[in-house]
């Protein structure tokens, strides 16, 4: 898999290195951004071309020759629209933005196209009992509640098998029957699924014990079976492999104003005063991938949740990444939430 990233150029950079990455690379073009990281233009091979045949010299800026006004798609568009857009104007890639016009990815034509097969095991929790949902969980598995047409989980699944992923595990408790009884071994989406049955509940990592050990040589993804979102994962299973170490963690930027004026203090004099100040966290986004070396930790009998799980391995030294999520994300925890899916669902 290519990195778009290493696409990206500068406002003060020439024709000569534009000629020296698309050579490089196979994505056949380049963003140029400014000095927030905003796109304001595109370079194609026939840009290059026409730059050469008006005997421009090598160390024209980018400025000069790019295209000003690239046509680009959203962060979060659902990627059939992208697919159409892109055959409607004939467009081998597009480059894809947040609400800010700042660069966070690239579509080619190709990869939109093209479905590679991913062996990896794909580990989805549907145990829990879904309490804050009630009364619909009383009769019914919160994975098993209906987001639009389809049950939470099986709109998860659907996202994996359209990434080509096809080797699924789930790790049941809470009216486990019925999880198994709505997806069967998983014939009827062409996939493979295999149960983990908790018999207590383990927590949001304990269930990885319960995984057959033997077939495993492959990063592990994870992910609760209540989250809907549009998180690509090939991009996160690429940006494991390609950053190495035990585990990466998907997250979500998380502000929290302070309605008050917060006053900080030199002893009993004022040194400064802040009005509703904004703090920005990264939270825990419930997607993982984890690599079969962190199982050798998690018996399959004990009570673990991913957080302890994870800041072991990193007080041990250990290395766990860092996937931030731009794309669209909702823990369906509460009926807040669970409405807000309803109405979401009608975008994807």
């Amino acid at each position: 898999m290519h990195n778009w990233k290493k696409t990206i150029l500068k406002m003060e950079d020439t024709m000569e290195v534009a000629i020296k990455i698309l050579n490089q690379e196979s994505l056949r073009i380049v963003m140029v951004v400014d000095d927030d990281e905003r796109l304001i233009g595109s370079i194609t091979d026939g840009d290059i071309r026409r730059g050469l045949i008006s005997q421009l010299p090598m160390n024209t800026l980018l400025t000069e020759i790019m295209h000003k006004n690239p046509i680009v798609a959203l962060a979060g568009d659902d990627k059939s629209n992208i697919l159409a857009k892109m055959k409607e104007l004939d467009l081998l890639q597009i480059p894809i933005v947040d609400s800010d016009g700042r660069i966070v990815g690239l579509e080619t034509l190709q990869h939109l196209i093209e479905k590679k097969k991913f062996n990896n095991p794909v580990f989805l929790m549907a145990g829990g009992f879904g309490k804050r949902l009630a009364p619909l969980t009383n009769n019914t598995p919160k994975p098993l509640l209906k987001v639009g047409s389809k049950p939470i989980l099986e709109n998860i699944l659907n996202q994996f098998i359209a990434s080509g992923f096809h080797n699924f595990y789930i790790s049941t408790h809470y009216k486990a029957e019925m999880v198994r009884n709505h997806f069967g071994n998983g014939s009827d989406w062409g996939v493979s699924i295999t149960y983990l049955h908790e018999e207590t509940p383990l927590g949001t990592a304990g269930g990885l014990g319960l995984l057959p050990k033997n077939i495993i040589d492959l990063p592990i993804l994870m992910m609760n079976g209540d989250l809907l979102t549009k998180i690509d994962f090939k991009e996160l299973l690429n940006f494991h492999l390609e950053e190495g170490g035990d585990a990466t963690m998907c997250t979500r930027e998380y502000d929290f104003q302070v309605p008050y004026g917060v006053i900080k203090t030199n002893g009993q004099y004022a040194s400064s005063i802040v009005e509703k100040p904004i703090h920005k966290f990264f939270v825990n986004a419930g997607v993982y991938v984890i690599s079969p070396p962190m199982l050798d930790t998690i018996d399959g009998v004990s009570y673990l949740d991913m957080p302890d799980l994870l800041q072991k391995k990193i007080d041990s030294s250990g290395q766990v990444n860092v996937f931030p999520v731009h794309e669209y994300w909702l823990d369906i925890g509460q009926m807040e939430q669970f409405d807000q899916a309803q109405m979401d669902i009608a975008k994807f």
